[in-house]
């Protein structure tokens, strides 16, 4: 039987619907007995919401293979969190591996939302609506800006729902200063993620 040989662009097309297998499959194994059930559904709405929001948008608006990859790491990242609750992820080999006094899941998940900055800067790049320049920066402040929202919302949640809930969803683990950490490890996603953008095809507008 012949093969039929696929180009790169043909082999890139594939990719996005291979993500949304992944993600899909990894909500239906984190819906599954997770830890906290109301802590689930706090973390994992906002991950559902963009989710169907890249989905719905897919034919009228499709961004590049990189893009998909970023964002979905942050989807399976934070899927992953939902169903332990991110304090309690099995990630005792990293936190021994650094001799850390805390589980760093949470703050590797934070890294990851920076990643959004790249979507964000050739969404304005490729819509003509910005510069490459400008639009890292929007990116960059886009990012910061919906880390600062997400620590508000972490506290509100906390303070409402109070009990084991509420501490295991704001996630600080004890420490005073968690909002601002989680806050720089977007912020330094995001800086990691434009990095990348200087370096793309976008760059010249």
């Amino acid at each position: 039987m012949q093969t039929m040989d696929l180009s790169p662009a043909e082999y890139r097309s594939k990719v996005p619907p291979l993500l949304a297998v992944i993600i899909i499959a990894t909500m239906v194994w984190s819906f599954i007995n997770p830890a906290d059930s109301a802590v689930w559904w706090a973390e994992m709405l906002p991950i559902m919401m963009i989710f169907a929001g890249l989905a719905l948008t897919y034919r009228t608006f499709r961004f590049s293979t990189v893009s998909y990859v970023l964002m979905s790491v942050l989807l399976v990242m934070h899927t992953i969190g939902a169903h332990y609750t991110f304090a309690n992820v099995p990630f005792d080999w990293f936190t021994e591996l650094g001799n850390f006094e805390r589980n760093h899941y949470d703050r590797i998940a934070h890294f990851t939302v920076g990643f959004y900055a790249y979507p964000a800067a050739e969404w304005l790049v490729r819509k003509q609506w910005a510069r490459p320049v400008t639009a890292m920066f929007f990116g960059l402040f886009f990012i910061m800006a919906v880390a600062a929202a997400y620590e508000i919302i972490e506290w509100q949640f906390a303070v409402i729902e109070g009990g084991d809930a509420g501490i295991e969803f704001l996630g600080s683990q004890g420490d005073v200063w968690d909002a601002q950490k989680d806050m720089l490890a977007d912020t330094l996603g995001a800086v990691a993620a434009l990095i990348g953008f200087a370096f793309s095809r976008w760059r010249k507008g």
